[in-house]
């Protein structure tokens, strides 16, 4: 069973990864608009494990006999100047993210919810990967700007990327 606390935690991070799916789902359609067709692709897979970690929370609370009170969903911002702005806002929004997942994980060590410490454990590698992977598409788009070539080269490589689903899911 969870406790008060620590659901209420939880249901909070169930709203940030579904605004975060809503974010993703933002900057996916401005690059799409904008002729980025591959970091639209590569926002799109963002904004589907987003509702994935959405979804794995939500099976998880249920699972321990809690209830999920779904909160309304924010306003997002819905244009940016160029893909290495979007990139720069999205590695500061994943770094909020993480700080987010730390904070989850200092509330089930305080509560001794030894379940939901286990269960955070793949959260908090998942924002590792995250956090990593945005900082190589930063690296990468500062050292071609100013390259149309660079740039379009870039978006054909994020064009490629494919949506796996989470194993956690299960």
């Amino acid at each position: 069973m969870l406790s008060t606390k620590m659901q209420d935690a939880l249901n909070v991070q169930i709203n940030a990864e579904l605004w975060s799916a809503y974010l993703y789902l933002s900057m996916s359609l401005d690059a799409s608009n904008k002729g980025y067709k591959g970091i639209a692709n590569w926002f799109a897979i963002q904004f589907k494990e987003e509702q994935d970690h959405a979804q794995i929370l939500i099976d998880y609370v249920l699972a321990r006999g809690g209830k999920v009170a779904l909160a309304p969903i924010e306003a997002v911002q819905t244009e940016w100047d160029t893909p290495l702005a979007m990139f720069s806002d999205t590695l500061a929004h994943e770094q909020k993210v993480t700080s987010l997942i730390d904070n989850l994980c200092r509330i089930a060590s305080e509560e001794k919810d030894f379940a939901t410490s286990s269960k955070l454990v793949w959260f908090v590698n998942e924002q590792v990967e995250e956090e990593e992977n945005v900082r190589d598409i930063l690296d990468q788009l500062s050292m071609v700007e100013g390259s149309k070539m660079g740039l379009y080269m870039i978006d054909k490589e994020l064009g490629a990327r494919v949506y796996t689903a989470p194993s956690v899911a299960e």
